[in-house]
């Protein structure tokens, strides 16, 4: 199971998180949000479709974040958790513990916001960069 979600770099992306990465639907992003990569993303956790929320909402669930921006991809490892509720209506968060609420998509992560390539984080500044934050469930 595969969704996309599209974002958009804003100046102010840092990148600098060691446990978290995050988009949002917001459009303005302060220097405060150190782990936000992206703004003005299509959806947020509570919009995801129906079998991929459910199959988040497993345990024994591997989960594939993939960031696209341009021709660069770069690939997180994570899992659902049957603790996940889904329901946060602005934000997605992907984290490397196991702490959950409800803007968190998916727990146990190989990697966080301060691991993506410098370059990316750079390009994600300009606010006409478009991004894609691709799951995979299985």
């Amino acid at each position: 199971m595969q969704e996309e979600i599209a974002f958009f770099g804003h100046p102010n992306v840092q990148s600098f998180h060691a446990r978290t990465v995050e988009i949002t639907k917001e459009e303005h992003l302060t220097l405060r949000g150190d782990c936000i990569i992206g703004v003005r993303a299509t959806k947020a956790c509570a919009d995801l479709e129906p079998a991929i929320r459910n199959r988040l909402m497993k345990s024994d669930s591997h989960v594939k974040i993939e960031i696209v921006v341009g021709n660069d991809v770069y690939a997180i490892s994570g899992s659902g958790d049957e603790r996940l509720t889904l329901k946060n209506t602005h934000d997605i968060v992907i984290r490397k513990t196991n702490f959950v609420c409800p803007r968190t998509l998916s727990v146990r992560c190989d990697r966080a916001s301060s691991d993506i390539p410098r370059r990316m984080v750079q390009v994600l500044k300009d606010p006409a960069t478009k991004g894609l934050f691709r799951i995979t469930v299985e």
